[in-house]
């Protein structure tokens, strides 16, 4: 029985071998990937019973997309079945000063199109004690917002703890869109994630002395961001995020984790990326392992950031990683040499 579900989009991820552009390839490699499915999986990895929901149309596609979670274990019987699509992103993968893009075709997928009666929330939350979803999801449509509301509300019945990577998504929604939907779906969650940019589009809630393009980071601004988000939706925990960007290859990663009395900041890891993609969400299913697993603040944060720091080594969305191996890296062991 799963202790934890997520609840997302899950998505064909379509990219470039060999860092080309899109209009310079002749062929594409396919995966899956997203949000909410990216946290299951890494948290399957580490030995935790996860069940991912969604809907998936009935097709061969949509079947591969549920094989590619059952591999790592993940629980897929809560996965509902129908609709006709499977939605798509295309990735250009960034090199050096070239910034990544990604491009969405996900209009009229199976999940965008649910609606609240496809999921039997009660069923899905029998013996479950965490529940974790994205501000990705609700942006899908005002129908997914309300899918997540009764979501939000059975798990509060249940006493289930809801964590939330709020996950801006500008080519999504509006800002106010998402202020609207995600001020109400906030009231329902007990950790909040965020990054440097998240909680300014989505709240308004900006750190002083930060500029995000320049790559410069006040962590001090981040205690009052951290804190302002606490006082506004009762938060019991906030996560903050910190990349500090040189390059599409080199950025500075670390995190805050405020739980109301101590804010504490990871270390910092200098990161050569093979493939950010997924980065925040193995960050979250860190937080998420390290919490239920009993772990105090500092050290929460320290694994969360470690889970990270790994999955950036990784092609895909996936974080193939193990709670030893983050250990190791938490410990103070980056050196990556080989292991014989």
């Amino acid at each position: 029985m799963a202790k934890i579900v997520t609840f997302g989009e899950l998505m064909i991820r379509l990219q470039p071998y060999n860092y080309e552009r899109f209009v310079q390839t002749d062929h594409l490699e396919f995966t899956f990937g997203g949000g909410e499915a990216n946290v299951a999986v890494s948290l399957a990895n580490f030995g935790m019973d996860v069940a991912y929901v969604t809907k998936l149309p009935a097709h061969a596609i949509g079947q591969a997309a549920v094989n590619s979670l059952r591999r790592f274990g993940v629980d897929t019987s809560k996965i509902v079945r129908g609709g006709d699509r499977v939605g798509i992103y295309f990735n250009e993968k960034g090199a050096s000063q070239r910034p990544s893009v990604c491009i969405y075709d996900r209009a009229h997928s199976a999940i965008a199109e649910a609606v609240k009666e496809d999921f039997d929330w009660d069923a899905i939350f029998d013996g479950v004690e965490w529940f974790h979803f994205t501000g990705i999801t609700p942006a899908l449509g005002p129908n997914v917002v309300e899918i997540c509301r009764e979501a939000l509300k059975a798990a509060k019945a249940r006493g289930i703890t809801v964590s939330c990577d709020l996950n801006y998504r500008g080519k999504l929604w509006t800002r106010a869109q998402a202020r609207e939907a995600m001020s109400e779906l906030c009231q329902y969650v007990d950790v909040c994630i965020s990054n440097e940019e998240d909680a300014k589009d989505v709240f308004g809630i900006e750190a002083e002395a930060t500029d995000i393009t320049a790559g410069a980071l006040n962590k001090e601004g981040y205690k009052s961001v951290a804190r302002q988000l606490m006082e506004k939706f009762g938060f019991k925990k906030v996560a903050i995020t910190l990349r500090e960007s040189k390059s599409a290859f080199d950025n500075d990663w670390s995190a805050m984790l405020y739980d109301g009395t101590e804010y504490c900041f990871s270390k910092l890891y200098h990161l050569h990326i093979v493939d950010r993609i997924g980065g925040g969400d193995s960050f979250g299913a860190g937080l998420i392992y390290s919490l239920m697993n009993g772990y105090d603040t500092q050290s929460a944060v320290e694994f969360a950031v470690a889970a990270s720091a790994l999955k950036h080594s990784i092609e895909g969305d996936y974080n193939m990683v193990t709670v030893p191996e983050v250990q190791k890296l938490a410990g103070g062991d980056g050196s990556g040499r080989v292991q014989r």
